[in-house]
């Protein structure tokens, strides 16, 4: 339903000795290079390598590449070569990075973080403390170094040599990244729907020139000679020239960072989980429909147009299209997944963590920090169950990855409906028939309940691996913040019976049409 994309997100970005723009892509787990004039795109680092969650990265005075490693609390140098090599494993939670010379700078983007000077041995620095929330920063014309605290939406700058650091502005919405154009203007890019740059008259501050843009979800920038702005997305990826009036131009097309989960809406347009945002499928494209922080399970609602949503982080809730609202339903679950609704409007969620499904209350609504509604165990003692379908008469359908199964909840039990498959994810029920994604085999199978032998109807899929499989899975949590989450290749059936699978391999949602009918 949208094609392929060479960036799966992007995140920090600059140029590199060669003129090319170097691309990080947190949860791809790999760094490509970028040629601006003929749109070729090479993977320099991959997702095989060391380095599990690129945040960031800069370049030093002899070319090298020097790469945060957010999820793991890494710093990486890459040389000439291509050869990776460990310059500090003790940063929390590292995201902004500078180079002056032969120095580095890093920031860490957790609350009380810290700016740090490091060392070629790994030793450490403090020049600045306190951080609530840092990311990307730059050296500026007056020799300070910039950046951003996204919490409090202000702009610090510290000397590299020492001395406090001072607030330079203040009221900036939401913070992510910090530069200077060619003209020494300060430059400070937001991260929200409304693709807001603020640029400054002088680097202290002053008169600001507020414009709003193109681009949701920023993430970083960099200039070129020409002083052209090149900005990517953590949400929707790509790459884009960003003009001063905030008008985009597209170089390398956004597109999905997962996808995860999938559902037809009543409207007709197939929604996919995505991570950080909702994606609408349409017209041959992946667009952001919503900035939604830490989605991965959707299923759309049977009545008022809603779609019910899950985190790996922890939550379960509604967002209305219309209204562009959020409902949290609940939080402290330990790494939902898959969800579905049941006839009478209850949602079924399989809590992947604790090895259970359980039934959510739609009525009710988290309304303290860090509260949890009460839920009803479907079902517990499963092994990794990640997704849920609703069958015939409100029956519902639970697969298991690390067993291999799925199986049928009833008023004892589980009742395995067929077992001997590799890591099932995904599943959902059309005319009575369960179909099933099996991403260990990278394909789709159709179960007849009443017989359990699994039938394939599509095979040889661009599916994600399973977590673990070609690729060190980034761990979940860092510090209390979100990591990477795992990969789940979700499926809904349309109303005609068309298939609709999360294809994280690539990138896409593919739609099979012929599967539901046996042709």
């Amino acid at each position: 339903m949208n094609r392929p994309g060479p960036l799966r997100g992007s995140n920090g970005v600059a140029f590199g000795p060669d003129g090319r723009l170097y691309v990080a892509q947190f949860v791809a787990g790999r760094i490509s290079a970028l040629d601006l004039d003929s749109g070729d795109v090479e993977h320099v680092v991959d997702e095989r390598g060391p380095v599990q969650a690129p945040d960031d990265l800069a370049f030093g005075a002899d070319g090298s590449m020097y790469i945060t490693d957010l999820t793991p609390g890494r710093v990486w140098r890459r040389d000439h070569a291509g050869t990776v090599t460990l310059v500090s494993d003790d940063v929390a939670v590292p995201n902004g990075i500078a180079c002056v010379g032969d120095r580095l700078f890093v920031n860490e983007m957790c609350a009380g973080g810290r700016l740090l000077e490091l060392a070629a041995d790994g030793g450490q620095t403090v020049l600045a403390e306190d951080l609530m929330l840092g990311n990307a920063m730059q050296l500026g014309p007056d020799g300070m170094l910039y950046y951003p605290h996204m919490l409090t939406g202000e702009v610090h700058r510290v000397s590299p040599d020492g001395g406090g650091p001072e607030v330079v502005a203040t009221g900036v919405d939401a913070p992510v990244a910090v530069r200077f154009d060619r003209a020494g203007t300060l430059t400070v890019l937001s991260r929200g729907v409304e693709g807001i740059v603020t640029r400054f008259e002088s680097s202290a501050g002053g008169r600001r020139r507020v414009t709003p843009g193109d681009l949701s979800g920023m993430d970083n920038a960099a200039f070129d000679a020409e002083n052209r702005m090149f900005v990517s997305r953590f949400a929707a990826g790509g790459i884009a020239e960003l003009a001063p009036d905030g008008r985009a131009r597209e170089i390398v097309t956004p597109g999905l960072a997962g996808p995860y989960g999938v559902a037809v809406h009543f409207s007709g347009t197939v929604f996919a989980a995505d991570n950080y945002q909702l994606a609408g499928l349409e017209g041959g494209r992946a667009d952001t429909r919503e900035l939604l922080l830490l989605t991965h399970g959707v299923a759309a609602a049977t009545e008022g147009g809603g779609l019910h949503l899950t985190s790996q982080f922890g939550t379960v809730r509604t967002y209305d299209p219309e209204a562009r609202s959020v409902i949290t339903h609940a939080e402290g679950l330990a790494r939902p997944t898959g969800i579905a609704e049941l006839p009478d409007g209850g949602l079924v969620v399989a809590e992947t963590g604790a090895g259970r499904v359980v039934k959510v209350d739609p009525a009710d609504a988290v309304t303290t920090a860090g509260g949890v509604s009460d839920v009803v165990v479907l079902a517990d003692g499963l092994a990794e169950p990640v997704d849920v379908a609703i069958g015939t008469h409100g029956s519902c359908y639970v697969t298991d990855e690390h067993a291999g199964t799925v199986g049928l909840i009833t008023e004892t039990g589980v009742e395995i409906v067929v077992d001997g498959l590799d890591a099932p994810h995904g599943v959902t029920v059309a005319d009575g028939v369960v179909f099933v994604v099996e991403a260990g085999r990278r394909r789709v199978v159709a179960v007849d309940p009443d017989v359990g032998e699994p039938v394939v109807v599509a095979d040889e899929l661009p599916l994600a691996f399973p977590a673990g499989r070609g690729r060190t899975q980034p761990a979940l949590f860092n510090h209390g913040l979100p990591g990477v989450a795992v990969p789940f290749a979700g499926i809904d059936a349309g109303p005609d019976g068309t298939l609709y699978v999360a294809a994280g391999g690539e990138g896409t949602v593919l739609c099979l049409t012929a599967c539901a009918t046996g042709e």
